[in-house]
Order: C-alpha cells, then structure tokens, then sequence
C-alpha cells in the first residue's frame, strides 16, 4: 500500500505564496504519476496539476497556469505544488495523488486546507 500525507497549508493573504508537500510511504514506486486536486466549498474537486515519473513532463490546469509550479524528487520521495500570486478563488482543500503507470488515481492523501483571504 501507498500512504500520502500532505502538508504545507494555511492561512495566507491574497498576493501571497504557498508550498505544499506531499510525502510518500509505503510500497512507493517511483514510476507512479503524481497529481494535485483541489476542493472548494460547494464544488466538486478538481484537477490542479500533475507531473510523470521523470519530472519532465507537467501539466497545469488553466486558473493555475503561470502561477503554481509542481515538481518532485524520487529520492526523498516527496512532490511539491509551489503557489504564488494566490487568489482567494484559490481557496481550497488541496489533495495529493498518485496513480501507476499506464491506471487512473488510486492512492491519496487526507488533504491540507488552503485559504486565501482578501
């Protein structure tokens, strides 16, 4: 099994930056595809962005596009989601997943809560 574990979130104002962490344990391969989801309050979660196995090839979803960064490092068996120029339509509970190589998302994380005031 996979354990995630997010971490990073808090209160921050609008204009500020955010890091998240996401940290891997378990049978952890480093093929599997990292992603970042996102719920705000009364909608449905979803896609922020996500990286393959090498860390070359990342995908944002337009609203972050410019403005959050995702990158990982197999070794300490971590992903990041750097945020800047936060928003308050940013406001979210934000999500780690992982999913094999060649299937959909399987294993997440508890989720870490991000609010952006303004």
């Amino acid at each position: 099994q996979v354990q995630l574990v997010e971490s990073g979130g808090g209160l921050v104002q609008a204009g500020g930056s955010l890091r998240l962490s996401c940290a891997a344990s378990g049978r952890t391969s480093s093929t599997y595809r990292m992603g970042w989801f996102r719920q705000a309050p009364g909608k449905q979660r979803e896609f922020v962005a996500s990286i393959n196995w090498s860390g070359g090839g990342t995908n944002y979803a337009d609203p972050v596009k410019g403005r959050f960064t995702m990158s990982r490092d197999n070794a300490k068996k971590t992903v990041t989601l750097q945020m800047n120029s936060l928003k308050p339509e940013d406001t979210a509970v934000y999500y780690c997943a992982a999913a094999q190589l060649g299937g959909s998302y399987e294993y997440w994380g508890q989720g870490t809560q991000v609010t952006v005031s303004s």
